[in-house]
Protein backbone atom coordinates (compact mmCIF):
# COMPACT_ATOMS: atom_id res chain seq x y z
CA UNK A 1 0.00 0.00 0.00
CA UNK A 2 1.32 3.36 -0.94
CA UNK A 3 -0.33 4.96 2.08
CA UNK A 4 -1.68 3.80 5.42
CA UNK A 5 -5.21 4.28 6.67
CA UNK A 6 -4.91 8.04 6.97
CA UNK A 7 -1.28 8.90 6.33
CA UNK A 8 1.63 8.09 4.07
CA UNK A 9 3.81 5.24 5.28
CA UNK A 10 6.86 7.29 4.38
CA UNK A 11 5.57 10.22 6.43
CA UNK A 12 6.67 12.56 3.65
CA UNK A 13 4.50 15.42 2.43
CA UNK A 14 3.25 15.25 -1.11
CA UNK A 15 5.25 17.19 -3.64
CA UNK A 16 3.75 20.26 -5.21
CA UNK A 17 1.48 19.40 -8.09
CA UNK A 18 1.38 15.71 -7.23
CA UNK A 19 -2.16 15.61 -5.79
CA UNK A 20 -3.87 15.26 -9.16
CA UNK A 21 -1.38 12.63 -10.28
CA UNK A 22 -1.95 10.60 -7.11
CA UNK A 23 -5.72 10.77 -7.58
CA UNK A 24 -5.41 9.64 -11.19
CA UNK A 25 -2.94 6.82 -10.64
CA UNK A 26 -4.54 5.64 -7.40
CA UNK A 27 -7.58 4.23 -9.18
CA UNK A 28 -5.40 2.39 -11.69
CA UNK A 29 -3.34 0.88 -8.89
CA UNK A 30 -6.47 -0.24 -7.05
CA UNK A 31 -7.89 -1.95 -10.14
CA UNK A 32 -4.60 -3.69 -10.90
CA UNK A 33 -4.28 -4.93 -7.31
CA UNK A 34 -7.79 -6.40 -7.32
CA UNK A 35 -7.24 -8.00 -10.71
CA UNK A 36 -3.90 -9.43 -9.61
CA UNK A 37 -5.36 -11.00 -6.47
CA UNK A 38 -8.25 -12.43 -8.49
CA UNK A 39 -5.86 -14.08 -10.96
CA UNK A 40 -3.62 -15.41 -8.19
CA UNK A 41 -6.55 -17.06 -6.42
CA UNK A 42 -8.20 -18.32 -9.59
CA UNK A 43 -5.05 -19.44 -11.50
CA UNK A 44 -4.80 -19.19 -15.28
CA UNK A 45 -6.46 -22.56 -15.82
CA UNK A 46 -9.52 -22.74 -13.57
CA UNK A 47 -11.95 -25.66 -13.66
CA UNK A 48 -9.35 -27.80 -15.46
CA UNK A 49 -10.08 -30.83 -13.29
CA UNK A 50 -7.59 -33.32 -11.88
CA UNK A 51 -4.28 -33.24 -13.77
CA UNK A 52 -3.49 -36.11 -16.10
CA UNK A 53 -0.62 -38.37 -15.16
CA UNK A 54 2.65 -37.64 -16.94
CA UNK A 55 5.05 -40.26 -18.21
CA UNK A 56 8.43 -40.52 -16.51
CA UNK A 57 10.74 -37.83 -17.84
CA UNK A 58 7.90 -35.96 -19.55
CA UNK A 59 7.92 -32.20 -19.05
CA UNK A 60 5.34 -30.83 -16.63
CA UNK A 61 5.75 -27.29 -17.94
CA UNK A 62 2.64 -25.41 -19.00
CA UNK A 63 2.87 -22.90 -21.82
CA UNK A 64 -0.28 -21.07 -20.68
CA UNK A 65 1.21 -20.45 -17.25
CA UNK A 66 4.63 -19.57 -18.63
CA UNK A 67 3.41 -16.96 -21.10
CA UNK A 68 0.47 -15.72 -19.05
CA UNK A 69 2.37 -15.09 -15.84
CA UNK A 70 5.33 -13.62 -17.71
CA UNK A 71 3.07 -11.01 -19.31
CA UNK A 72 1.30 -10.29 -16.02
CA UNK A 73 4.58 -10.12 -14.12
CA UNK A 74 6.02 -7.65 -16.62
CA UNK A 75 2.88 -5.51 -16.46
CA UNK A 76 2.92 -5.41 -12.66
CA UNK A 77 6.64 -4.63 -12.58
CA UNK A 78 6.12 -1.63 -14.87
CA UNK A 79 3.11 -0.52 -12.82
CA UNK A 80 5.03 -0.70 -9.54
CA UNK A 81 8.00 1.23 -10.89
CA UNK A 82 5.65 3.86 -12.31
CA UNK A 83 3.09 4.22 -9.53
CA UNK A 84 4.82 3.25 -6.29
CA UNK A 85 7.39 5.12 -4.23
CA UNK A 86 10.78 3.42 -4.03
CA UNK A 87 10.67 3.68 -0.23
CA UNK A 88 7.56 1.49 -0.22
CA UNK A 89 9.13 -1.14 -2.47
CA UNK A 90 12.14 -1.28 -0.15
CA UNK A 91 9.87 -2.40 2.72
CA UNK A 92 8.86 -5.67 1.05
CA UNK A 93 11.64 -7.66 2.72
CA UNK A 94 13.58 -8.40 -0.46
CA UNK A 95 16.58 -9.66 1.53
CA UNK A 96 14.68 -12.63 2.92
CA UNK A 97 13.25 -13.47 -0.48
CA UNK A 98 16.72 -13.31 -2.03
CA UNK A 99 17.90 -15.92 0.49
CA UNK A 100 14.86 -18.13 -0.13
CA UNK A 101 15.22 -18.09 -3.89
CA UNK A 102 19.00 -18.33 -3.59
CA UNK A 103 18.71 -21.59 -1.65
CA UNK A 104 16.26 -22.93 -4.23
CA UNK A 105 18.49 -21.86 -7.14
CA UNK A 106 21.54 -23.57 -5.62
CA UNK A 107 19.52 -26.73 -5.13
CA UNK A 108 18.36 -26.63 -8.75
CA UNK A 109 21.97 -27.05 -9.87
CA UNK A 110 21.96 -30.61 -8.54
CA UNK A 111 18.52 -31.54 -9.86
CA UNK A 112 18.09 -34.37 -12.33
CA UNK A 113 16.98 -31.74 -14.84
CA UNK A 114 18.51 -28.39 -13.78
CA UNK A 115 16.95 -26.54 -16.71
CA UNK A 116 13.43 -27.65 -15.80
CA UNK A 117 14.00 -26.83 -12.13
CA UNK A 118 15.29 -23.34 -12.94
CA UNK A 119 12.38 -22.77 -15.31
CA UNK A 120 9.90 -23.63 -12.54
CA UNK A 121 11.77 -21.42 -10.09
CA UNK A 122 11.74 -18.54 -12.58
CA UNK A 123 7.96 -18.85 -12.84
CA UNK A 124 7.71 -18.71 -9.04
CA UNK A 125 9.87 -15.56 -9.03
CA UNK A 126 7.72 -13.90 -11.70
CA UNK A 127 4.59 -14.64 -9.68
CA UNK A 128 6.23 -12.92 -6.71
CA UNK A 129 6.21 -9.70 -8.76
CA UNK A 130 2.43 -9.91 -9.06
CA UNK A 131 2.14 -10.60 -5.33
CA UNK A 132 4.22 -7.51 -4.56
CA UNK A 133 2.02 -5.45 -6.86
CA UNK A 134 -1.15 -6.56 -5.08
CA UNK A 135 0.31 -5.20 -1.85
CA UNK A 136 1.85 -1.90 -2.93
CA UNK A 137 -0.30 -0.68 -5.82
CA UNK A 138 -3.41 0.25 -3.75
CA UNK A 139 -3.21 3.87 -2.61
CA UNK A 140 -4.13 3.11 1.01
CA UNK A 141 -5.42 0.35 3.24
CA UNK A 142 -9.05 1.12 2.49
CA UNK A 143 -8.29 0.72 -1.21
CA UNK A 144 -6.55 -2.60 -0.54
CA UNK A 145 -9.53 -3.86 1.47
CA UNK A 146 -11.91 -2.86 -1.32
CA UNK A 147 -9.77 -4.47 -4.02
CA UNK A 148 -9.42 -7.69 -2.02
CA UNK A 149 -13.14 -7.87 -1.26
CA UNK A 150 -14.07 -7.33 -4.91
CA UNK A 151 -11.59 -9.99 -6.05
CA UNK A 152 -13.00 -12.52 -3.58
CA UNK A 153 -16.60 -11.76 -4.53
CA UNK A 154 -15.87 -12.14 -8.23
CA UNK A 155 -14.21 -15.52 -7.74
CA UNK A 156 -16.99 -16.68 -5.42
CA UNK A 157 -19.56 -15.66 -8.03
CA UNK A 158 -17.76 -17.71 -10.70
CA UNK A 159 -17.42 -20.79 -8.51
CA UNK A 160 -20.97 -20.74 -7.19
CA UNK A 161 -22.19 -20.12 -10.73
CA UNK A 162 -20.37 -23.28 -11.80
CA UNK A 163 -21.81 -25.21 -8.85
CA UNK A 164 -25.32 -24.23 -9.95
CA UNK A 165 -25.02 -24.34 -13.74
CA UNK A 166 -22.19 -26.81 -14.42
CA UNK A 167 -21.58 -28.83 -11.24
CA UNK A 168 -19.39 -31.36 -13.05
CA UNK A 169 -16.76 -28.62 -13.29
CA UNK A 170 -16.70 -27.83 -9.57
CA UNK A 171 -17.63 -31.08 -7.79
CA UNK A 172 -15.65 -34.31 -7.52
CA UNK A 173 -17.20 -36.99 -9.72
CA UNK A 174 -17.70 -40.66 -8.89
CA UNK A 175 -15.40 -41.83 -11.69
CA UNK A 176 -11.78 -42.91 -11.51
CA UNK A 177 -9.50 -41.77 -8.72
CA UNK A 178 -12.00 -39.05 -7.76
CA UNK A 179 -14.58 -41.62 -6.72
CA UNK A 180 -13.62 -41.58 -3.05
CA UNK A 181 -14.42 -37.86 -2.96
CA UNK A 182 -17.63 -38.01 -4.99
CA UNK A 183 -19.91 -35.09 -4.20
CA UNK A 184 -17.26 -33.03 -2.42
CA UNK A 185 -16.84 -29.50 -3.71
CA UNK A 186 -13.50 -28.66 -5.32
CA UNK A 187 -14.48 -25.39 -6.96
CA UNK A 188 -12.14 -24.10 -9.65
CA UNK A 189 -9.18 -26.18 -8.43
CA UNK A 190 -8.22 -29.78 -9.07
CA UNK A 191 -8.86 -31.21 -5.60
CA UNK A 192 -10.88 -30.42 -2.50
CA UNK A 193 -7.72 -30.42 -0.34
CA UNK A 194 -6.39 -27.50 -2.38
CA UNK A 195 -9.71 -25.70 -2.68
CA UNK A 196 -10.76 -25.79 0.98
CA UNK A 197 -7.72 -23.82 2.26
CA UNK A 198 -8.12 -21.23 -0.51
CA UNK A 199 -11.76 -20.63 0.38
CA UNK A 200 -10.81 -20.54 4.06
CA UNK A 201 -8.37 -17.74 3.28
CA UNK A 202 -11.11 -15.95 1.35
CA UNK A 203 -13.23 -16.14 4.51
CA UNK A 204 -10.32 -14.47 6.34
CA UNK A 205 -10.33 -11.71 3.74
CA UNK A 206 -14.05 -11.39 4.42
CA UNK A 207 -13.40 -10.89 8.14
CA UNK A 208 -10.82 -8.26 7.27
CA UNK A 209 -13.25 -6.51 4.91
CA UNK A 210 -15.92 -6.49 7.63
CA UNK A 211 -13.48 -4.97 10.12
CA UNK A 212 -12.50 -2.39 7.49
CA UNK A 213 -16.08 -1.14 7.23
CA UNK A 214 -17.13 -3.13 4.15
CA UNK A 215 -19.84 -4.86 6.12
CA UNK A 216 -22.09 -6.47 3.53
CA UNK A 217 -19.25 -7.51 1.26
CA UNK A 218 -17.23 -8.90 4.15
CA UNK A 219 -20.17 -10.79 5.61
CA UNK A 220 -21.07 -12.30 2.23
CA UNK A 221 -17.48 -13.44 1.63
CA UNK A 222 -17.31 -15.09 5.05
CA UNK A 223 -20.65 -16.86 4.58
CA UNK A 224 -19.89 -18.16 1.09
CA UNK A 225 -16.33 -19.12 1.96
CA UNK A 226 -17.33 -21.10 5.05
CA UNK A 227 -20.23 -22.74 3.18
CA UNK A 228 -17.78 -23.97 0.56
CA UNK A 229 -15.41 -25.39 3.18
CA UNK A 230 -18.30 -27.20 4.86
CA UNK A 231 -19.21 -28.86 1.55
CA UNK A 232 -15.64 -29.67 0.56
CA UNK A 233 -15.41 -32.57 2.98
CA UNK A 234 -12.01 -31.37 4.21
CA UNK A 235 -12.24 -32.11 7.92
CA UNK A 236 -8.75 -30.87 8.81
CA UNK A 237 -9.30 -27.54 7.08
CA UNK A 238 -12.63 -27.15 8.83
CA UNK A 239 -10.83 -27.69 12.13
CA UNK A 240 -7.89 -25.41 11.40
CA UNK A 241 -10.05 -22.48 10.23
CA UNK A 242 -11.88 -21.61 13.50
CA UNK A 243 -8.78 -22.48 15.50
CA UNK A 244 -6.72 -19.94 13.56
CA UNK A 245 -9.36 -17.21 13.71
CA UNK A 246 -9.73 -17.71 17.46
CA UNK A 247 -5.98 -17.48 18.02
CA UNK A 248 -5.66 -14.17 16.17
CA UNK A 249 -8.72 -12.66 17.81
CA UNK A 250 -7.10 -13.52 21.13
CA UNK A 251 -4.58 -10.77 20.37
CA UNK A 252 -7.43 -8.27 20.09
CA UNK A 253 -9.19 -9.50 23.20
CA UNK A 254 -6.13 -9.58 25.46
CA UNK A 255 -3.99 -6.96 23.75
CA UNK A 256 -1.11 -9.44 23.95
CA UNK A 257 -0.04 -10.70 20.51
CA UNK A 258 2.84 -12.54 22.16
CA UNK A 259 0.32 -14.86 23.82
CA UNK A 260 -1.16 -15.69 20.41
CA UNK A 261 2.30 -16.52 19.05
CA UNK A 262 3.12 -18.68 22.07
CA UNK A 263 -0.09 -20.70 21.78
CA UNK A 264 0.47 -21.02 18.04
CA UNK A 265 3.93 -22.51 18.59
CA UNK A 266 2.49 -24.99 21.09
CA UNK A 267 -0.10 -26.02 18.50
CA UNK A 268 2.57 -26.36 15.80
CA UNK A 269 4.52 -28.75 18.03
CA UNK A 270 1.35 -30.68 18.87
CA UNK A 271 0.21 -31.06 15.25
CA UNK A 272 3.74 -32.03 14.16
CA UNK A 273 3.87 -34.67 16.89
CA UNK A 274 0.50 -36.14 15.90
CA UNK A 275 1.33 -36.21 12.16
CA UNK A 276 4.95 -36.83 11.13
CA UNK A 277 5.96 -37.52 14.72
CA UNK A 278 3.55 -40.45 14.83
CA UNK A 279 5.48 -42.28 12.09
CA UNK A 280 8.79 -41.82 13.93
CA UNK A 281 7.92 -42.64 17.54
CA UNK A 282 5.51 -45.47 18.47
CA UNK A 283 4.41 -43.60 21.59
CA UNK A 284 3.20 -40.68 19.49
CA UNK A 285 1.48 -43.07 17.09
CA UNK A 286 -0.44 -44.55 20.03
CA UNK A 287 -1.41 -41.06 21.18
CA UNK A 288 -2.48 -40.09 17.67
CA UNK A 289 -4.58 -43.26 17.36
CA UNK A 290 -6.30 -42.46 20.66
CA UNK A 291 -7.17 -38.90 19.64
CA UNK A 292 -7.82 -39.15 15.88
CA UNK A 293 -10.22 -41.47 14.06
CA UNK A 294 -7.75 -41.96 11.19
CA UNK A 295 -4.17 -41.82 12.52
CA UNK A 296 -2.85 -42.65 9.03
CA UNK A 297 -4.28 -39.36 7.69
CA UNK A 298 -5.77 -41.20 4.68
CA UNK A 299 -2.55 -43.08 4.07
CA UNK A 300 -0.19 -40.14 4.29
CA UNK A 301 1.82 -41.95 6.95
CA UNK A 302 3.23 -44.32 4.30
CA UNK A 303 4.32 -41.35 2.18
CA UNK A 304 5.96 -39.67 5.17
CA UNK A 305 7.90 -42.83 6.03
CA UNK A 306 9.11 -43.03 2.44
CA UNK A 307 10.12 -39.35 2.46
CA UNK A 308 11.96 -39.66 5.78
CA UNK A 309 14.00 -42.61 4.49
CA UNK A 310 15.14 -40.62 1.47
CA UNK A 311 15.86 -37.48 3.51
CA UNK A 312 18.22 -39.61 5.59
CA UNK A 313 20.06 -40.62 2.42
CA UNK A 314 20.79 -37.01 1.39
CA UNK A 315 20.28 -34.87 4.50
CA UNK A 316 22.66 -32.00 3.70
CA UNK A 317 21.89 -30.96 0.13
CA UNK A 318 18.68 -32.78 -0.74
CA UNK A 319 17.62 -33.76 -4.25
CA UNK A 320 17.07 -30.32 -5.75
CA UNK A 321 14.10 -28.03 -6.34
CA UNK A 322 11.14 -29.99 -7.81
CA UNK A 323 13.44 -32.95 -8.41
CA UNK A 324 12.16 -35.82 -6.31
CA UNK A 325 8.50 -36.73 -6.71
CA UNK A 326 7.53 -37.94 -10.20
CA UNK A 327 11.18 -38.37 -11.18
CA UNK A 328 13.04 -41.64 -11.91
CA UNK A 329 14.21 -41.64 -8.28
CA UNK A 330 10.64 -42.56 -7.34
CA UNK A 331 8.97 -43.75 -10.55
CA UNK A 332 11.73 -46.29 -11.16
CA UNK A 333 10.93 -48.20 -7.98
CA UNK A 334 8.97 -51.42 -7.90
CA UNK A 335 5.41 -51.17 -6.66
CA UNK A 336 4.93 -51.81 -2.95
CA UNK A 337 1.68 -53.78 -2.80
CA UNK A 338 1.55 -53.54 0.99
CA UNK A 339 1.50 -49.72 1.04
CA UNK A 340 -1.80 -47.83 0.97
CA UNK A 341 -0.36 -45.34 -1.58
CA UNK A 342 1.70 -46.02 -4.68
CA UNK A 343 4.35 -43.34 -4.24
CA UNK A 344 5.35 -43.65 -7.88
CA UNK A 345 2.31 -41.68 -8.98
CA UNK A 346 2.02 -38.94 -6.36
CA UNK A 347 3.10 -35.36 -6.94
CA UNK A 348 4.16 -34.38 -3.42
CA UNK A 349 4.87 -35.71 0.04
CA UNK A 350 1.71 -34.16 1.49
CA UNK A 351 3.89 -32.29 3.96
CA UNK A 352 5.57 -28.97 3.19
CA UNK A 353 8.38 -29.48 5.69
CA UNK A 354 9.39 -32.93 4.50
CA UNK A 355 9.25 -31.77 0.89
CA UNK A 356 11.46 -28.80 1.75
CA UNK A 357 14.03 -31.15 3.32
CA UNK A 358 13.86 -33.43 0.28
CA UNK A 359 14.44 -30.52 -2.08
CA UNK A 360 16.90 -28.31 -0.21
CA UNK A 361 18.41 -30.57 2.45
CA UNK A 362 17.77 -30.20 6.17
CA UNK A 363 19.92 -27.04 6.64
CA UNK A 364 18.39 -25.27 3.64
CA UNK A 365 14.89 -26.29 4.68
CA UNK A 366 15.47 -25.01 8.22
CA UNK A 367 16.56 -21.58 6.96
CA UNK A 368 13.66 -21.40 4.53
CA UNK A 369 11.06 -22.45 7.10
CA UNK A 370 12.36 -19.86 9.56
CA UNK A 371 12.15 -17.08 6.96
CA UNK A 372 8.69 -18.12 5.79
CA UNK A 373 7.03 -19.20 9.04
CA UNK A 374 9.15 -17.91 11.91
CA UNK A 375 10.24 -14.43 10.93
CA UNK A 376 6.68 -13.39 9.92
CA UNK A 377 5.65 -13.96 13.55
CA UNK A 378 8.32 -11.48 14.67
CA UNK A 379 7.07 -9.06 12.02
CA UNK A 380 3.57 -9.45 13.43
CA UNK A 381 4.79 -8.43 16.88
CA UNK A 382 6.56 -5.43 15.33
CA UNK A 383 3.42 -4.48 13.39
CA UNK A 384 1.41 -4.32 16.60
CA UNK A 385 3.52 -1.44 17.86
CA UNK A 386 1.65 0.81 15.42
CA UNK A 387 -2.08 0.59 16.25
CA UNK A 388 -3.09 1.60 12.72
CA UNK A 389 -1.35 -1.46 11.30
CA UNK A 390 -2.96 -4.06 13.53
CA UNK A 391 -6.03 -4.87 11.48
CA UNK A 392 -3.98 -5.59 8.34
CA UNK A 393 -1.34 -7.48 10.31
CA UNK A 394 -4.09 -9.62 11.86
CA UNK A 395 -5.19 -10.68 8.37
CA UNK A 396 -1.70 -11.61 7.25
CA UNK A 397 -0.73 -13.50 10.40
CA UNK A 398 -4.05 -15.35 10.26
CA UNK A 399 -3.07 -16.66 6.82
CA UNK A 400 0.48 -17.52 7.94
CA UNK A 401 -0.72 -19.41 11.02
CA UNK A 402 -3.41 -21.25 9.06
CA UNK A 403 -1.03 -22.29 6.27
CA UNK A 404 1.58 -23.40 8.82
CA UNK A 405 -0.96 -25.97 10.00
CA UNK A 406 -2.08 -26.88 6.48
CA UNK A 407 1.57 -27.47 5.60
CA UNK A 408 1.57 -30.47 7.93
CA UNK A 409 -0.75 -32.27 5.50
CA UNK A 410 -0.14 -30.60 2.12
CA UNK A 411 2.97 -29.42 0.25
CA UNK A 412 2.93 -25.92 -1.20
CA UNK A 413 6.22 -24.10 -0.49
CA UNK A 414 7.64 -22.39 -3.60
CA UNK A 415 5.10 -24.27 -5.69
CA UNK A 416 5.21 -21.90 -8.68
CA UNK A 417 1.76 -20.30 -9.14
CA UNK A 418 -0.21 -22.62 -6.86
CA UNK A 419 -2.92 -20.51 -5.14
CA UNK A 420 -1.97 -22.02 -1.77
CA UNK A 421 1.61 -20.85 -2.17
CA UNK A 422 0.83 -17.40 -3.57
CA UNK A 423 -1.69 -16.55 -0.85
CA UNK A 424 0.78 -17.68 1.80
CA UNK A 425 3.58 -15.66 0.15
CA UNK A 426 1.26 -12.64 0.00
CA UNK A 427 0.80 -12.85 3.78
CA UNK A 428 4.52 -13.30 4.47
CA UNK A 429 5.40 -10.31 2.30
CA UNK A 430 2.51 -8.34 3.77
CA UNK A 431 3.80 -8.80 7.32
CA UNK A 432 7.23 -7.62 6.20
CA UNK A 433 5.52 -4.49 4.86
CA UNK A 434 3.35 -3.78 7.92
CA UNK A 435 6.32 -4.26 10.27
CA UNK A 436 8.08 -1.40 8.48
CA UNK A 437 5.12 0.92 7.97
CA UNK A 438 5.42 4.23 9.82
CA UNK A 439 1.96 5.63 10.39
CA UNK A 440 0.35 8.43 12.29
CA UNK A 441 -3.20 7.16 12.00
CA UNK A 442 -5.34 5.68 14.71
CA UNK A 443 -7.29 2.43 14.27
CA UNK A 444 -10.94 2.48 13.37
Amino acid sequence: MSESVQGSITNQPARSGSTARIAGTGSLGNVLAGFGLFVLMMSLQPFAGPPEATAPGESTGNIVNQIGYFVLGLAFLVAMLSLTQRAVLARLGSGSWAIIFGIAALSAAQSLDPTASLRGLLLAAIVMTIIAGVLVLPRDERSFATAAANACLLLLALVYGALLLAPHLAVHSSEGAEGVHAGDWRGHLSHKNFAAPVFSIMAMFGIYAWRSGLRWRGGLIVALGVLFVLNSGSKTTLGFLPLTIGLVFLSRITGRPGLTILLHLVLVATIAALTVGSVIWPQLHALSAALISDPTFTGRDEIWKFALRHIAERPWLGYGYASFWQTPIVTGLEENFEASWDVRGIGSGHNSYLDAALAFGVPGAAVMIYLLMGKPLLNYLASWRAPANRRLADLFVMIVIFMTYVGMLEAFLLNRADPLWVLFALAVMGLSLTARMRTVATPT
